[in-house]
């Protein structure tokens, strides 16, 4: 296994990792600054393995597939640990609304389908470009709403860089985050509408 692959499976585990932070049932300090900690390096193996793989020439079929794959799950749980979260907490200084999750993870979910139907045809089809503007500007609104919950357990001096205008910062991007999201699986399913029409 190449490096950007061993990237990609470590992706997976600290996706895990991650929502252990998030939801151990007991008293942890800094829990909430850990899972930003372990979100961040998650997202820094997503820019690495790529960019790793063209580089040295490094792509393979299950860097095409597995790629994608593992930049979904580490999105969508992070999207869904939210809702739950906000849910617990009704004053969570940032609600990420479940319509808004529905529709990442359906979007997510319809491009995985398109994805191994293609496959059955022997075909590949490879990350576009509003796919990965789509895949950073919903890690970046994670990241926010991350810093948002973590800033709690911060100093209070530290705090107040942060503060007020971060919660607004990380509701702006969650909604730019959902409208690419929704752009970029649009356009996606049409330009590869002829695979899935084909079986109708």
């Amino acid at each position: 296994m190449n490096l950007p692959n061993k990237l990609t499976v470590l992706r997976f585990g600290l996706t895990v990792v991650f929502l252990w932070a998030l939801f151990w049932p007991w008293p942890v300090p800094l829990r909430n600054t850990l899972a930003l900690l372990l979100f961040c390096a998650a997202g820094v193996t997503d820019f690495l393995d790529g960019r790793i793989a063209r580089r040295r020439g490094l792509i393979t079929n299950f860097g095409i597939l597995m790629d994608p794959l593992a930049d979904k799950i580490m999105t969508c749980s992070a999207f869904i640990a939210f809702v739950e979260s906000t849910h617990l907490r009704p004053a969570a200084p940032v609600k990420v609304a479940a319509w808004m999750v529905v529709l990442i993870v359906a979007r997510e979910l319809a491009i995985t389908g398109l994805r191994l139907l293609a496959a059955s045809k022997n075909v590949i089809l490879a990350a576009e470009g509003c796919g990965k503007h789509k895949t950073v500007s919903q890690i970046a609104a994670i990241i926010a709403v991350l810093i948002v919950v973590a800033c709690a357990e911060w100093p209070p001096w530290l705090q107040g860089l942060f503060q007020p205008w971060l919660p607004i910062a990380a509701r702006l991007m969650l909604w730019v985050a959902v409208a690419l999201t929704a752009a970029s699986g649009t356009m996606y399913l049409w330009r590869n509408r002829a695979l899935y029409l084909s079986e109708m």
